[in-house]
């Protein structure tokens, strides 16, 4: 009897590390880190807006329930997406941004009382439309942002956010009367030096949770000391779902829609910046259609955040410092992440579990956290063609330009409020004069070979393609 033929065995192809799903002992902890790594983040914008609004315990409450709600949505909808209509599909966190704050507070300020919350939701929900409109016209941008470029944007992520950490270090709050203590400052260089020792000696997955791990550590430490708070614990509804115009329907005055569409500008220049870095870090070519669906999803959640007491969405450029620390790329982890938060938003009482992790420790780890963003933008930068003099000025200026908020922060105070909530961010300002030079240098009137340099530095496992 012949002998069947067997067909030929293919072998799968192998899974890249942006759509690996690890194992559930791998997958829980690494999700857990990003939580941590970005709650105070998301929780700052409904506290300070809240307090000055002059609401209560309870009102304040809500309104981070409906952030963190919000934030677990938006992050679900990037990592796994809508087919072709909507998410990134990379390892990209969404939740309130911290630079809607101030022109939020201004509108507040010039708003009567009890109309000062619909007016800031009227102006973030037409904020949200705006992106909508011209977002996909962000991703036919991607020839203006070579590594050159990119490198730039991602050093400025890293850098301009180190005030962060190093006000979290000192206590977080500039009010209280230990702000800057020695002991703040023990507790913060201790738990930074848990995350040194873990990452020297120690090796694969522990190595790759040495920010979780630090987190704890430092938590646990400061216990005994009295620097742990357990009151937001006890005070903390088990329940509280976000209740649809909680705070009165929107309202629109022309003026606060108008400063919310310029930050909504500002938003969505960090947020591609976020996944330009992201597709160097996980080796995934960031595409035109991979930013117009991801600015898309900003804004669905900026659009429908309002509804449920939700502010301007954006990238959460902590939480890609977690992904270039740990190496750990799944989109599976943050998508966990993201349902982790929509818990969290639903049971304020699991949230206030997250927040026990003192200002201090939190501050410890986000010295590695933002200082691994901007060694990946200078990982890019070292393969973007510095050899070239142009090139050189490009990325000093833009650098300049970008650190100017940082070292003078009234440097524009006499500038149009417009062009001080553009420039007044070091990255979005960064950024512009990174691809302006760019535009003057690499393209306008020129084909030959300085254009070719630049084409060149785009290495082929570079995450930006340059038509």
């Amino acid at each position: 009897m012949a002998q069947q033929e067997q067909a030929p065995h293919h072998p799968a192809p192998p899974v890249h590390p942006v759509d690996e799903k690890p194992a559930v002992g791998r997958l829980v902890p690494a999700a857990l880190q990003h939580i941590a790594a970005m709650y105070a983040g998301v929780v700052t914008p409904p506290l300070i807006i809240g307090q000055a609004v002059g609401l209560d315990t309870a009102g304040r409450t809500r309104l981070i329930a409906a952030s963190l709600l919000i934030a677990g949505l938006a992050t679900l909808l990037q990592t796994l997406g809508i087919r072709t209509f909507a998410g990134n599909r990379l390892p990209f966190v969404n939740a309130a941004s911290s630079a809607g704050i101030t022109p939020m507070l201004a509108i507040a300020e010039t708003t009567a009382k009890g109309h000062q919350l619909p007016a800031i939701y009227g102006a973030v929900m037409c904020a949200g439309v705006f992106c909508l409109a011209i977002g996909p016209f962000f991703g036919k941008l991607l020839r203006f942002f070579p590594p050159l470029v990119t490198g730039v944007v991602i050093t400025l992520i890293g850098v301009t956010l180190m005030p962060v950490p190093v006000g979290w270090a000192q206590g977080g709050d500039k009010g209280a009367a230990d702000f800057g203590s020695m002991k703040n400052l023990a507790l913060a260089g201790f738990t930074l030096l848990v995350v040194l020792l873990i990452q020297r000696f120690t090796k694969g997955f522990v190595k790759q949770i040495a920010l979780l791990i630090g987190l704890v550590v430092g938590t646990l430490a400061a216990i005994p000391f009295g620097m742990a708070s357990f009151g937001g614990l006890r005070s903390a509804p088990i329940a509280a779902l976000p209740t649809p115009f909680a705070f009165g329907p929107p309202e629109f005055q022309p003026a606060a829609v108008l400063s919310l569409c310029i930050v909504m500008l500002v938003l969505m220049t960090e947020s591609s910046a976020g996944m330009l870095a992201l597709g160097e870090i996980c080796d995934r070519r960031t595409t035109g259609t991979t930013i117009t669906r991801g600015l898309r999803t900003d804004g669905i959640a900026t659009l429908l955040g309002p509804i449920f007491g939700g502010f301007p969405t954006s990238a959460f450029a902590q939480n890609v410092g977690v992904v270039s620390l740990t190496r750990v790329r799944s989109r599976y982890v943050v998508a966990l992440a993201g349902a982790v938060l929509l818990v969290l938003g639903a049971f304020p009482v699991l949230g206030a579990v997250v927040s026990l992790v003192p200002m201090p420790v939190l501050g410890g780890a986000g010295i590695v956290l933002f200082g691994s963003i901007a060694v990946s933008g200078i990982r890019t930068l070292s393969e973007a063609g510095l050899d070239d003099s142009s090139n050189i000025i490009l990325v000093a200026v833009s650098l300049g330009a970008g650190i100017i908020p940082l070292a003078a922060p009234t440097f524009y105070a006499g500038f149009p409020a417009w062009a001080q909530t553009v420039l007044g961010s070091g990255i979005s300002a960064g950024a512009l004069v990174a691809v302006a030079l760019n535009l003057f240098f690499h393209h306008l009137g020129t084909r030959g070979t300085t254009r070719a340099a630049v084409l060149s530095a785009a290495s082929p496992g570079s995450g930006t393609q340059i038509p």
